[in-house]
């Protein structure tokens, strides 16, 4: 039999059913070459607008994928009522060559409120103006009532500039907010506010709610991201900021160059990599350097600020900002700022602008129980700014510092204001090093001398016997351990420090185990302590 095909016919294209991705949803492409009438499920049949992609409402399992490459305008949001399943996320990514590119006018670039179950990865936001001065680039909202975390936000592979703030979790009056977040693998760049904030309720200390738990950032890089010039009442102009949440890690992430416009007249200034308003929360091997204040206040490296709680900040490495390389700070007096460690980190000329501040620095309303030890800190004075290593003021309890490395050209080595016994703070077993002479302050008096001032102090005695020692350690510039973030500016050995004559102050130490501390599995290098003896720590400082 043979079959003639008339002029002007075409056999029937066969139905060919839409199949559901692996997570049983559906998969969704936009490209600027769809067509918004097709059905999207295909690259060949994708939609062409971010406008027509947002009326979708997407199901627990859903892709949302948009062409690598490409730029689109507009925005995406993910309401309530869409996704909502830990288990089968909603994504949102690119495919193809490349990333694609979301530019926001004047709006977010991202939105997701009042819900979970939500991953966001491998796209490029960009903002416009408008966008710089009011939105987020990424925005996870909760205003629910009833105080719920949402469970289940990824966020990898994205570059965030050109908003008010790069990524945001921002938690309800109630403390509702977002559980089971992880934060990988981002670049939050020329932002106003910041790169990455975290939010909620204002804190109670008699009764706190946290509005965020379990939240995990690592490798993300924060820089330039400015500040505001006009916000006087605010801070602004920081890498990361982690508010209002429960169990936190920050690690293998770059803070760098931000704050540079913020206010000359604010009452709060930003910080590299800070935390407030949070308990249990850790920065470890991250680096943050070069921070600035427009002002008069903060513009460091790392900081635990108001209301942080048993939270730790460990082997990281802080060098060049405008304010403190390590900040302990409270402004409430209040019992909430307690039990926090700064111990095994790196402070390599902070406090480059500020003269209030040093390397590491605790001070405010109300600082209690917290613990620095094995820290190493350099500080060469900046012209007429002559930070100390170590400041100190009232009011602080059960505040201890313990085997650290204290080393200066120009600059005191303790500033202490006020007279504080041992109570309030108790030194121990650290070194004390001054290239260009032997200065310290303590309650108004200097001292050049160790032995008077631990007479006259009654600090660096453990015991009856005297510890603490004036010897060189030798500190000279080291590479970066293994896994330790890229940092840019200076190469691989910027601004770490090793210890070379570490044995020199061995003998003035103290035992941490003996004084109830932990003193650590291995030291800022990654190298084991096992060669220690069995009753801890034995000799003082970050380096090895």
């Amino acid at each position: 039999m043979t079959v003639v095909l008339l002029a002007g016919c075409e056999m029937p294209t066969p139905h060919v059913p839409l199949k559901n991705n692996a997570r049983g949803g559906r998969t969704f492409y936009v490209s600027p070459d769809g067509d918004d009438s097709d059905n999207g499920r295909t690259p060949q049949t994708a939609w062409r607008t971010l406008e027509h992609a947002d009326a979708t409402r997407f199901k627990p399992g859903d892709e949302l994928r948009l062409k690598g490459g490409a730029r689109f305008t507009g925005t995406l949001s993910i309401g309530d009522g869409d996704a909502g399943d830990p288990r089968k996320p909603v994504v949102i990514d690119s495919y193809g060559k490349g990333r694609a590119t979301i530019v926001a006018a004047g709006s977010r670039g991202i939105e997701v409120h009042n819900t979970g179950g939500v991953t966001v990865r491998d796209l490029v936001l960009v903002g416009d103006g408008a966008s710089y001065r009011t939105e987020d680039g990424i925005a996870f909202v909760s205003d629910l009532r009833d105080g719920r975390k949402l469970p289940y936000v990824r966020v990898s592979g994205v570059d965030v500039s050109g908003f008010r703030n790069g990524i945001r979790l921002h938690g309800s009056a109630s403390a509702s907010g977002f559980r089971d977040v992880v934060i990988n693998d981002c670049a939050l760049h020329t932002n106003q506010d910041a790169g990455l904030v975290t939010d909620g309720p204002s804190f109670d200390a008699d009764t706190p709610v946290y509005a965020h738990e379990s939240v995990t950032v690592r490798k993300v890089r924060a820089y330039e991201n400015v500040g505001d010039p006009t916000a006087s009442s605010r801070n602004t102009g920081s890498g990361i900021v982690l508010g209002s949440v429960r169990r936190a890690t920050v690690e293998r992430s770059v803070a760098h160059s931000n704050g540079q416009y913020s206010a000359p007249r604010a009452v709060e200034g930003p910080e590299g990599i800070w935390a407030y308003d949070a308990t249990r929360v850790t920065f470890q091997r991250n680096v943050s350097y070069r921070n600035h204040t427009g002002s008069t206040v903060d513009g460091g490296g790392f900081g635990l600020d108001n209301n942080v709680s048993h939270s730790v900040m460990q082997y990281n490495l802080s060098y060049e900002n405008d304010g403190a390389g390590f900040l302990a700070y409270s402004a409430s007096p209040n019992a909430a700022h307690t039990a926090n460690t700064i111990r095994f980190n790196i402070s390599h000329n902070d406090s480059r602008k500020l003269q209030d501040y040093g390397g590491i620095v605790t001070f405010g309303s109300r600082v209690t129980d917290l613990a620095i030890y094995r820290n190493t800190v350099l500080i060469t004075a900046n012209g007429p700014v002559r930070a100390p290593a170590l400041r100190l003021q009232p009011s602080l309890g059960g505040v201890t510092v313990r085997n650290n490395l204290f080393v200066t050209k120009g600059s005191p080595l303790v500033d202490a204001q006020g007279y504080l016994d041992s109570t309030a703070v108790r030194l121990q077993g650290n070194a004390y090093h001054g290239t260009a002479g032997w200065s310290l302050v303590w309650g108004g008096r200097s001292y050049t001398d160790l032995a008077a001032w631990r007479r006259d102090a009654g600090q660096e005695m453990f015991g009856t016997r005297a510890t603490g020692t004036t010897s060189d350690p030798c500190l000279t510039p080291a590479p970066l351990p293994a896994g330790a973030p890229s940092v840019s500016g200076g190469g691989p050995t910027r601004g770490a420090l090793v210890a070379r004559c570490a044995g020199a102050s061995s003998d003035a130490s103290v035992d941490l185990r003996a004084a109830g501390v932990d003193p650590g599995p291995v030291d800022y290098f990654g190298a084991r302590l096992s060669g220690l003896p069995a009753a801890g720590a034995a000799d003082s400082g970050a380096p090895r």
